[in-house]
């Protein structure tokens, strides 16, 4: 879907930009996969797994702008990608049809300043336009920042994946699914 782009300021008082990712975006973007990836033990990949070819997020970013109720929003400062929040359908069936899931990532440095919760209320209010009855997330049950903002944002946790994630050094972490209403 398109979405027309707006400008917010942090709490720091700098203009962000949140827009449309656009198949432009793809070399950017995918660098910002592979550090964010670095930065964080709490997403799913290790930066070296990140493998896309820039033909393949193009033809992603495009899907995304093609469907009629996906999102890939992207936020910048002074032209500068610093993360992005997508809203992605669960799955073609009707019976899934009320259901979406939300996912966001930052660079660490932009972190606490605002941003997420911008992006994440923007995507929240665009999946209750396109119709959608619920959000949902999952989250990696180490990541507290993480999860107080998504129950300031009305998510409660609905259950646990035990031993999610297994890192290189052996040890394991569970996920947490939450979920909002939007109705």
């Amino acid at each position: 879907m398109r979405y027309e782009s707006i400008k917010v300021n942090d709490k720091l008082g700098r203009e962000v930009v949140l827009r449309n990712a656009e198949p432009s975006d793809a070399e950017a973007l995918i660098r910002y996969l592979q550090r964010t990836a670095g930065e964080t033990p709490f997403l799913i990949r290790e930066p070296d797994e990140i493998t896309l070819t820039v033909e393949q997020e193009r033809n992603f970013i495009q899907s995304k702008i093609d469907a009629d109720r996906e999102l890939m929003l992207v936020a910048s400062i002074g032209g500068r990608q610093i993360g992005n929040c997508s809203l992605m359908s669960v799955g073609g069936f009707r019976r899934y049809h009320h259901r979406c899931e939300v996912a966001i990532a930052l660079y660490q440095e932009y972190c606490g300043t605002g941003i997420g919760r911008i992006m994440l209320e923007t995507v929240l209010d665009v999946a209750k336009s396109c119709g959608y009855e619920q959000a949902e997330l999952e989250v990696i049950a180490g990541n507290e920042r993480a999860i107080r903002l998504y129950q300031k944002l009305g998510f409660r946790e609905y259950g646990r994946f035990p031993d999610n994630m297994k890192y290189a050094d052996g040890s394991y972490v569970d996920s947490i699914w939450m979920m909002k209403k939007l109705q």
